[in-house]
């Protein structure tokens, strides 16, 4: 555990966290506005989603979601939630925040079953992510990419961006 562990609390997010969360990533230039977290919050309330928010020293640190009912169709159609959209802010990074987001989201989906899915990008700018996720014992599923929802098939050509994903599935520990 890093260090400055103690200085991470992970809570559910609050309405009055979405302007300070909203800002933070404006400030970096990334389009995350607050009517996101605003569907977040209504998406908890009837069941679809949960999010929890990172702060490090009481400042917005990160934040991950739960999506019980993911559009990606395997995860759905066999009733595997998937941990979406996990963001630690640059400065905030390689403090053990992502792995506190990802401990929290994984017991959650735990309590309520075994198989817990996550997707990753395949640039380089989500190195970290992939590596964490293998080190967490996520794998595969076997499907292979996909691109903006699509499976990637053998001749495509495809563009390297936010959506081009390879899914991952973990098998949690009880359940």
């Amino acid at each position: 555990m890093p260090p400055d562990a103690a200085m991470v609390s992970i809570a559910p997010l609050r309405r009055e966290d979405i302007d300070e969360i909203a800002a933070a990533f404006a400030r970096l230039g990334w389009h995350k506005p607050a009517s996101q977290y605003e569907r977040y919050l209504e998406e908890a309330v009837v069941g679809v989603r949960t999010t929890w928010v990172a702060r490090f020293g009481g400042v917005f640190a990160g934040y991950a979601t739960v999506c019980w009912s993911p559009d990606h169709p395997p995860f759905r159609d066999a009733g595997i939630p998937e941990i979406q959209d996990l963001n630690v802010l640059p400065e905030f990074r390689r403090r053990g925040i992502g792995s506190r987001l990802m401990d929290t989201a994984e017991a959650c989906v735990g309590s309520r079953g075994r198989r817990v899915g996550i997707a990753v990008g395949f640039d380089p700018d989500y190195g970290p992510a992939q590596r964490m996720y293998v080190v967490r014992g996520y794998v595969p599923d076997g499907r292979g990419g996909a691109s903006h929802g699509a499976p990637v098939r053998w001749g495509d050509t495809v563009t390297v961006d936010d959506d081009l994903l390879l899914h991952l599935v973990k098998t949690l520990p009880g359940g």
